[in-house]
């Protein structure tokens, strides 16, 4: 069962919330905003955290998640975008900033909440936004402030809401880790039970059920992602795996050799090397313009695997 919900609006800090979580033995997933309400409620988290986001929630196509999320009856924490969301979504206003606000800021905590319990009342938080909050909505008051924000953060009691301008994922919000664990525990009534051994073993058993006795087909690029992929798979599925990387003559110089090196010494799995320099290079002769350069790349990327695939 999934501890925490977060909800991706896009932010380059969105993984460090799982993280965060996950450092603490507590088990948060990340799935896309715009995620079912279904499958929301199949996961049955404790508490949903909506994360921040590049986009205003005033522009005319603003990211919004399924609005039966609130009809769940569990605790939400809105962080930046997300506290801007909610403020929104319950009849509050949200302006464009003059200024955009990015780096370190002094926040107050004026009023005592679980979401700031056995934390000091001043601290240090990392803010980065253009919008702010101009005027709360109906049942919410400013917990903390700062300088520039006097609704830093922002609390619904009764209705166990929550949001936070700043971002207490990041190692500049001194005291931030401790304000999601007081969200996700004290708040949400979350487990701290949770290990990578556990986590590890359960999608090795979800992907054989999955995969059944099919094969899979797995793209590596030699990266961090694709490269714990391709060793979760094998470890579930042994040789029903084929991993495929493609030398597309645009690697670093000695970078193919470094990861046949990897997968076999290391890893000990079998990489199957397809050279597709050629094809790629003759379809990127004279192109100059980037976004034509990436389009062939992509589709050059989908010709071979297809072929690889009939195989």
């Amino acid at each position: 069962m999934v501890e925490i919900l977060i909800l991706d609006f896009g932010s380059q800090f969105t993984q460090l919330i799982a993280r965060r979580l996950r450092e603490s033995n507590i088990y948060a997933e990340i799935v896309p905003y715009y995620e079912k309400l279904e499958t929301i409620i199949a996961k049955s988290p404790k508490g949903i955290i909506l994360s921040g986001g590049p986009a205003s929630v005033y522009e005319e196509e603003a990211y919004e998640p399924n609005e039966g999320i609130f009809k769940l009856n569990i605790p939400i924490l809105g962080i930046c975008y997300g506290l801007q969301y909610l403020m929104k979504y319950f009849g509050g206003k949200v302006s464009h900033a003059d200024a955009h606000e990015y780096g370190k800021a002094n926040v107050h905590i004026t009023q005592k909440c679980l979401l700031f319990d056995g934390c000091e009342d001043k601290s240090i938080v990392w803010m980065s936004h253009s919008d702010k909050i101009t005027e709360l909505a109906t049942g919410f008051e400013a917990i903390a402030t700062t300088a520039n924000s006097p609704y830093a953060s922002i609390a619904n009691e009764a209705k166990k809401i929550y949001g936070v301008q700043f971002h207490p994922e990041v190692i500049h919000s001194i005291d931030g880790t401790k304000y999601l664990l007081n969200f996700a525990t004290k708040i949400c009534g979350a487990k701290m039970d949770w290990n990578m051994k556990d986590f590890i073993q359960n999608q090795i058993i979800k992907i054989k059920k999955q995969v059944g006795k099919n094969k899979v087909l797995c793209a590596v690029s030699g990266g961090v992602d694709s490269s714990v992929v391709a060793s979760l798979l094998h470890k579930a599925l042994g040789d029903q795996v084929i991993l495929i990387f493609i030398d597309h003559g645009l690697l670093r110089s000695g970078e193919r050799e470094a990861v046949e090196a990897m997968f076999a010494e290391s890893l000990r799995i079998k990489l199957h090397v397809r050279d597709a320099s050629e094809l790629f290079l003759s379809r990127l002769d004279a192109i100059s313009d980037p976004e034509k350069k990436r389009k062939i790349i992509g589709e050059a990327f989908i010709e071979v695997f297809e072929h690889e695939a009939k195989k």
